[in-house]
């Protein structure tokens, strides 16, 4: 009998699920073209163009509908449920609510998977979508006298950068005496960045410290230097949009960011972010599933009703606490989960709460 109403809760709560999670992108679509569509005809993008890039956007759109689609799904479910009396006949068969709620639970872990997937997924298909949008952020193509400290320890001082074609003008490369590779230092009146070659300086100078204290200089027309992982735009003062990084490209963008004396707290507070919210589906599924146990709510206004209420208060939540993490107040790693741990520790909760 268990196995046939875990198969039960399981199949209408994924047909629930499917259904919000198909219609949602269409809406999201609706509105964001409704929102920029001045800004599109502006630009003179195409229809074709437009589309091309909401297609790419998808996985954004289908990451977007999982918190609300796993939350309608799980109240509808249990809400039928109890309507239905389904849930009654299960306790007097001697099944708890607790046992009558895991086969959501596990879905809820498997459906967090899958939108962690999509978190890596999401940032490629923005990349691309904004190149079709033609969309351009001012201060990130170039930056022109600034000093930058590698990873390796290599310290570069750049008279121009332009990322878009990997070019700078007049750079010094300094690395300190006491480095396990050892001292050295490069000055080069042009350097270009390739993906075959990586960095090729031209036109300078590479001197390296002797044993006796001197130093042997070398003048150079072209000169390769492979220990230059840096990309060009790794050393823009401002990154690309924290939505067009993953996880890993936003670490690394705040690694540089701090070793560079900046202020590196809205990015790691969208690096947390990464995380946090895809886990929001499996919360929500625990926060949403005790309150739909009462059969003297209302149906389907409750709860689309409930739904919409708590994604509210959910985004409220984020942006608040996003906005003391980026200011410094909170720890980045507390701003990001603090909205999951307090649905999570109501839900909690309510489930101690619901009669078994």
């Amino acid at each position: 009998m268990i196995r046939i109403l875990d198969r039960l809760i399981v199949r209408t709560f994924l047909k629930l699920f499917a259904l919000v999670l198909a219609a949602c992108p269409p809406l999201f679509v609706i509105g964001d073209i409704a929102e920029n569509l001045d800004d599109y005809i502006d630009r003179g993008l195409t229809g074709g163009e437009v589309a091309q890039s909401y297609l790419y956007q998808l996985p954004l759109f289908i990451q977007w509908a999982f918190p609300l689609a796993a939350l309608l799904a799980t109240v509808f479910t249990v809400h039928s449920m109890t309507t239905h009396r389904e849930v009654v006949a299960a306790k007097a068969g001697g099944i708890s609510f607790h046992r009558l709620f895991l086969p959501l639970l596990v879905g809820g872990v498997l459906l967090t998977g899958v939108a962690l997937a999509l978190s890596e997924i999401v940032p490629r298909g923005n990349r691309i979508a904004a190149q079709v949008l033609r969309q351009e952020t001012p201060g990130r193509s170039w930056r022109s006298d600034f000093v930058y400290r590698s990873e390796e320890g290599v310290s570069w001082q750049v008279d121009r950068l332009t990322a878009a074609d990997g070019r700078v003008t007049e750079i010094i490369l300094q690395r300190a005496p006491d480095h396990p590779d050892g001292g050295l230092h490069i000055s080069a009146q042009a350097a270009r960045w390739s993906e075959d070659e990586g960095w090729v300086l031209a036109q300078g100078y590479l001197r390296t410290p002797e044993s006796d204290s001197t130093m042997r200089t070398l003048e150079f027309d072209r000169l390769g230097v492979p220990g230059l992982v840096e990309r060009p735009d790794e050393l823009l003062e401002v990154p690309p949009e924290p939505d067009e990084m993953t996880y890993a490209e936003i670490d690394r963008f705040a690694q540089i960011i701090q070793r560079t004396g900046g202020d590196a707290n809205e990015l790691l507070v969208k690096k947390e972010q990464k995380i946090a919210i895809p886990v929001t589906t499996l919360v929500i599924i625990l926060f949403g599933a005790p309150l739909a146990t009462s059969n003297k709510r209302g149906g389907a206004a409750f709860g689309i009703g409930l739904s919409l209420a708590t994604v509210l208060v959910y985004m409220m939540m984020l942006r608040i606490a996003g906005a003391f993490g980026e200011a410094g107040a909170l720890d980045p790693l507390a701003a990001a989960w603090i909205p999951n741990a307090v649905f999570a520790a109501a839900g909690l909760v309510f489930m101690a709460r619901v009669r078994t």
